[in-house]
Order: structure tokens, then sequence, then C-alpha cells
């Protein structure tokens, strides 16, 4: 059966659960439209998530369509859960945007809209809340066309809005200039169709026009726009046969090799780790045994598995999501949705079975690290973690790293040194979930230190050293030369070799890769250092060494410990050579204000290091965009409504960094420090005289 990956997506509060419901309902697989406000969703399923009347996580839910399955993903629509909609984007087949009526085209509708044209995934919109007081769909398509994409046609029409009798009707091919803006916005894309339509108007039909609007908008070229109320039902039904119509189903090959990506992590009652799969082709069976390809990231918190490694595990059990609820089966086929258990050290964003294209990329949020597209910006603040009852330290490592695993933007960095975690976060709000996930669901009380910004590091010119083994008190059997150099912004970590392939054994070779893309998570100030390029530039190595009985010498023979343990050193010596520089995160804000306060405005975002642009006049009122560093964007939202008298509308988003100003911001080394050799000597033979070498 053909299937239909469907996001919803939308700005918090345009009603993009309600839809989901409304969705369902009309399928026929919920008797009763559950409410956001009473906590009965059928998507919002967490105790947080209903407690506060927000989409936390991503959930997924189905229904049939005409013989087409659609897995329908209802995702956060608040900024701060901005990775949850990160990860799902991979597996869409098509998506729907919510608009509100009332509010029209918000904030982070246009983060969304952007990415979702970027990614040529094909996209309807529906304006929702015909039924609120104030709703104006009118204004808001024009908001659409001037905010979002010119490419629309609007494909309902609405009457008797701002109550419950509110409606929509499709429109018809014999509605009076319907088909005259169809061939206004399609041949836009076709010159073939306009040629056609000027030489004889007969000539392209009306069922011409739809064929043409669905190839279109499959190609994510045009966006039709839907409207009604989720809560009443108007227009509903329109949409859900635009869904059908528009966007396209895909029906993958269940013969063909096994391949699926992992876009979703969550536990189980007791504790078992569960994956969400979209199987792109082949067939998966309980029991079988299946490759999982990394996709990069970080380093699972245990080490078991590299980036861009590939492990193997048994599939114990699964799950695919059909008629609003997710059964047991025993298989899951291209196309489908399923959970899968068994799978102990899966991770999101890795591939199930054989990779197909290219998995590599920057990982969001993670300067230098390879895996998938960024879609999204990187989380700009940083958080200490610290549990209230001392006992419970243990216990809050280990439920850091498990929502870690869920939510792979939650980067975590563990001081051993201060017996502090420190977490990576988009916005207070976040905060305040996950101090609330660990006591609902861990049971431990935590508190957070004063949010602080994330900087990154970049080197400042070109660093090289070496040391060779047995040599000028270099401890190790290893000989390991690096040369540093910068590279193109936003190109992250890249690691080239000069030495010759078989100059080093494989593992060696990958050990130090590993090991530097590790180091430089902590540079000269402490801050991830990325954009740069790293060039091995000296190996050698002593081979295995045995006694007469065929005895393995540790103490002769190098190992992949040895190339582990001196690469710091060497890289770090060049880095310091190299220098670096560190860089804050910037926002590009847009503000719209009444004109008037224009001059009360601009000393007040002098005051936070905002250096505005030239503002733009529309109407009565002036939009002014400009930069403003991420650490003072919350004091520009708390400011604004006093600034403004409620009237100043904000929009912000990380876009770039620029180098601080003033002091150097420093941030607390958390490993052994290879910028101090003896420190770092001692540290690494503590820990082999308690461990033992590790080959």
């Amino acid at each position: 059966m053909p299937s239909l990956n469907l996001g919803i997506l939308a700005h918090v509060d345009a009603g993009k659960t309600s839809l989901t419901e409304r969705l369902l309902h009309t399928a026929g697989v919920i008797d009763e439209i559950g409410s956001v406000d009473d906590g009965s969703t059928r998507t919002d399923s967490l105790a947080l998530e209903r407690r506060r009347g927000i989409t936390i996580k991503a959930a997924v839910v189905s229904f049939p369509l005409d013989g087409v399955t659609v897995n329908l993903i209802d995702t956060p629509g608040h900024p701060d859960f901005i990775a949850e909609v990160e990860r799902v984007l991979g597996v869409l087949d098509g998506a729907v945007l919510v608009v509100s009526a009332v509010e029209g085209v918000q904030p982070q509708t246009r983060v969304l809209m952007r990415t979702l044209r970027r990614l040529r995934i094909p996209t309807l919109i529906f304006v929702n809340k015909l039924d609120r007081r104030g709703a104006d769909p009118d204004r808001t398509l024009r908001d659409i066309a001037a905010r979002l994409t010119p490419d629309v046609v609007r494909m309902t029409g609405a009457d008797r809005l701002g109550g419950r009798e509110a409606r929509a009707e499709p429109y018809a091919g014999d509605r009076p200039g319907f088909a005259d803006r169809l061939v206004d916005l399609l041949s836009g894309h076709d010159d073939r169709l306009l040629a056609d339509y000027v030489a004889d108007e007969t000539a392209v039909p009306y069922a011409r026009l739809r064929a043409e609007l669905a190839a279109q908008t499959g190609r994510s070229l045009v966006h039709p726009v839907f409207a009604g109320s989720a809560v009443t039902g108007a227009g509903v039904d329109a949409l859900m046969a635009g869904i059908r119509e528009l966007l396209p189903a895909t029906e993958g090959d269940p013969g063909g090799p096994l391949s699926g990506e992992v876009f979703k992590i969550e536990r189980g009652p007791a504790g078992e780790k569960i994956a969400y799969v979209r199987i792109a082709s082949g067939t998966l069976r309980t029991r079988d045994r299946v490759t999982v390809h990394s996709g990069g990231g970080d380093r699972p918190p245990d080490g078991a598995r590299a980036p861009g490694g590939q492990d193997t595990g048994t599939v114990t059990a699964i799950s695919v999501f059909e008629h609003g609820g997710d059964l047991p089966r025993a298989a899951v086929e291209a196309g489908r949705i399923g959970k899968l258990r068994g799978l102990t050290g899966v991770r999101i964003g890795d591939v199930i079975g054989e990779v197909i294209g290219d998995i590599s990329g920057e990982v969001p949020g993670k300067p230098g690290k390879r895996r998938a597209e960024r879609h999204f910006a990187p989380p700009t603040l940083e958080t200490v973690v610290t549990a209230r009852r001392p006992a419970d330290r243990g216990a809050l490592h280990t439920a850091l790293t498990q929502l870690a695993e869920q939510d792979p933007l939650i980067g975590l960095r563990r001081d051993e040194t201060r017996q502090e975690i420190a977490v990576s976060l988009y916005g207070e709000v976040q905060k305040e979930v996950i101090q609330a996930t660990l006591a609902d669901e861990y049971g431990v009380e935590v508190d957070f230190r004063e949010t602080t910004t994330i900087h990154i590091e970049r080197p400042a010119g070109t660093g090289a050293a070496f040391e060779v083994k047995e040599k000028d008190g270099n401890p190790f059997l290893a000989t390991v030369g690096l040369r540093i150099e910068p590279a193109a912004v936003g190109s992250g970590v890249e690691f080239r070799r000069e030495v010759e392939l078989g100059s080093l054994p494989y593992s060696f070779l990958t050990a130090v890769e590993e090991t530097v893309t590790e180091t430089l998570r902590q540079g000269l100030h402490g801050w991830q250092v990325t954009d740069c390029l790293v060039t091995m530039t000296h190996a050698g190595y002593n081979a295995r060494q045995s006694h007469a009985h065929a005895v393995f010498d540790k103490s002769m023979s190098s190992t992949s410990g040895d190339f582990r343990q001196l690469t710091p050193l060497v890289l770090m010596d060049a880095l310091r050579k190299a220098g670096t520089g560190v860089y804050e995160p910037m926002h590009r804000f847009r503000l719209e204000i009444p004109a008037e306060l224009l001059g009360t405005l601009l000393p007040a975002l002098t005051r936070l290091r905002a250096v505005p642009h030239t503002p733009a006049v529309s109407g009565d009122r002036y939009l002014l965009a400009g930069d403003i560093p991420a650490a003072r964007v919350h004091d520009l939202e708390q400011r604004l409504p006093t600034l403004t008298r409620g009237e100043g509308v904000l929009e912000s988003a990380f876009h770039h960094y620029q180098p601080v100003t003033g002091p150097v911001p420093e941030r607390a080394r958390t490993d052994h420090n290879p910028l101090h050799r003896k420190e770092y000597l001692l540290a690494v033979q503590r820990r082999l005289t308690g461990l033992g070498q590790g080959g």
C-alpha cells in the first residue's frame, strides 16, 4: 500500500495538535476529538505536555486515506524544541504548515517555511482558526505571500468568520477567476502551459490545471492554501482531499535491500530503548540481525561506537503505526514507520541496513562534527545542572545521558574534576522542561546555574607539531605529526593525511582521526574549535612484538591507545602555534514597531549591543532588521513590550558568529588539559595505572 509521511508544523499555539485530532477524527480512527486545554489529545501523550498544553516531543499516528497509509507526525511549535522538528524533516514526504488566521505569520512560521522550501518538501498551508474573533483569511493570505512565499494559491473561500458558524468551501473549476489564478501561478514554472493558454484557452482545461497543480506542489514549486477551523472541522474535508490529491505518496520496494533511518528514540516502561525508523527500502522482520551505521554526531556516552562506525543488533519486537495506534507486527515494510526494540546501541540519525546516499554533513549544534545536513540553527546557550541531593549525582548523569539519546542537540559536558554536567539549550522554556522531566520521570530534583552563551574558536593561523616515538620525552610508542590551519566558515573540521596509507595500520589512523575530533571540543580558551583543516604529517609505530612463547608484549608494541594518548599533546601544541580567535553567536532580528517609537527603541538596541540596519517603512509602521548578540536576545524579548507599548513584533534566529570584542571569555576545561604537558602525562599515567592501557 502507498504511504505518505506527513509532518504537521506550525508556530506554537497555531492549532496544529488540534488539527491533528480533527484529521484523525475525520479519517475515522478516533471517536472523540481530544482537547489541548484538557490534555486529552492523542499525540500529546507526555504528562508535561498535557499540563502545559504544548507539544514537546514529535509524535506519530497513522490513518488510512483513500488507499494511502498516512503516517502523520505532529511536531512541536515552540522554538526551544526545534530539535524535534530537525530530526523529523529527513523522513517527510510532505507537510502541512498551519498558520493562524488571527495572529497571521509568526516568527517560527517563517523559520519553518524557509526550511521546508530549501529542502523541497511538498507543503500545503492551512489557515486555521476561522472561528475565532479577529480571524481574517484575506489579510493572512497577503501576509503569507509577502513573508513566506509568493507561490501560493487560495483553494477555499470563507465566510461567517469569527464564530462556530464559520465556513470554508473548496473552490471549483467554474468559480469565476479561480482557473485564471491557477494559470497565473502555474505558468510561472511552466512556459509550455503559458504558451498553450495564450494560443487557445480551451487547450488548457481545468483537469490539466489540477494535474499541473499536483505536479508543481509535489516538486515544492507552489503551495496551495486551504482554510478552516480545526475546532469545528470547517474546511478539514477540503484539506484531506488536498493531502490525497496534491501531496506525493510513495511506494517503496519491500523486496529491495533493507534501509531505514532512525529519527526518534524513546525509553519504554522498563527503560528499554525504542527506535522510530522510517523504512525506505526492503522489509525488516522480528529476530532479524541488522547492521546499524552511525549517522555521525557525538560519540555515544559509553564510547561503544565511534561516529561513522557501525554496529550490529537483533530486532526483538516491532510495532507498526496503523489506524491511530502502533500495533505489534512481525515485520515493517518499505514506506512505513516502525518502532523497534532490541537495538541497544542505536542513536538518532543512524541508518538501519544499507546506507543509501551520503549521510555525511555537519551535525546540528556541534561545529566540526559530521552528520546529516543541519536544517536549523545550533543551540547557543548552556547551563550547568546540579542535583539537589548529592546522592543523586550518578542518577542525574544517567538520566541526562538518556535525554541526550532522545535529543542529540542536548550536548552534554561532564566535568569529572568539579563533578558537574553542563547542557546546551535553545531557551529558558527548554530548561524548565528538562527540570520537570528529570523530576517526573527519573525522580531527580535539579537546579540550574545562570545560563551562559556558547562561543566557538577558529584557528587564527597555521601551526604544526610532531613527536617521535621514544625520543625527547615522548612516553608513547607512537610518532604523530599534525598541522592545523583555517578553513572556510561553516566547513567544520576536516581531517586529511599526507602520510602514505600503508605507513600506519588503519586502526591507528582511525584512532588519530577520532582523537583529533574529540580534542578539538576544547580549544585554547576551552571552546570548541571549528572551521579548520587538520593534516597528519608524520606517522610511525612499533610493529607487534612477541616473546619466544608468542606472548604479546605491550611494552614493545604500539597500540591504538598510544596514538589516542599522544594525539592531544601534538594537536594542542600545533593549535597553540596557530593561535585561535573566539567568536560569539549573533542573531539576526526583525522588528515591526509603530513608526513614532523608532526614536525610543534605537537607544535601547544600542545598549543591548544590537546593530540595526536601515529601517523600512510599511504604512504607519517601521520594519527594522539588524544583528544582536545571542546573549542579549532574551533581554530584548523582556523589554520589548514596555518599549513598544505592547505593539512590537520580534523575530530572531541565529545567523552567524562574529569575533568577540573586549575580554576573551574562558570556559573551564573538562579534560586532562593537554596544554599542560606535565599535568596531562600525570593524569594519563594515573588512569593507565588504574585501568591498564587499552589497545
